[in-house]
């Protein structure tokens, strides 16, 4: 007596699909693309944008820029109190995160810091200005972009 089903007749072709080849090899391509994806994004190139700002922005007292040139050295650049502006100076490796620290420790709720790279600047360089800064206790990061330059002069 046979148990369950219907009867099998010798000679005929089975009706199920075997997966197990199928899966075999959606995971060597998950494999595959798990491994050449990075690789791709590590050479990745970025040209960085130009802004459009039609309203040019009034720069306030006490505001910090980091500055990185275009051989990546750090620069400050702090608008004056009361008209005491005495422009951007260049700082060591050494004595940013002092200098920052320092800056905004008497600040309690202006912690915001705008960042210039020149475009040939490498990112790590500027992800390393990021992370100092966030050591210091800044709170917003602005990026500064140069302003386009268009065809026609707006009137």
């Amino acid at each position: 007596m046979a148990i369950g089903g219907a009867k099998k007749t010798e000679g005929a072709v089975a009706a199920n699909i075997n997966v197990t080849p199928m899966i075999d090899v959606m995971l060597v391509l998950l494999i595959i693309f798990m491994i050449v994806t990075p690789a791709i994004t590590a050479g990745f190139q970025a040209t960085l944008p130009r802004a459009k700002n039609p309203e040019s922005r009034e720069e306030a007292d006490g505001e910090i820029r980091l500055g990185i040139d275009r051989d990546g050295k750090f620069y400050l650049d702090i608008t004056g109190t009361s008209g005491k502006y005495t422009g951007p100076r260049y700082i060591s490796d050494e004595d940013l995160p002092t200098q920052l620290m320092n800056l905004y420790a008497a600040r309690t709720i202006d912690k915001i810091m705008y960042l210039k790279a020149d475009e040939s600047v490498k990112y790590e360089r500027v992800q390393q200005a990021l992370e100092i800064a966030r050591k210091a206790g800044v709170r917003v990061v602005g990026a500064i972009a140069e302003q386009e330059r268009s065809a026609k002069k707006e009137q």
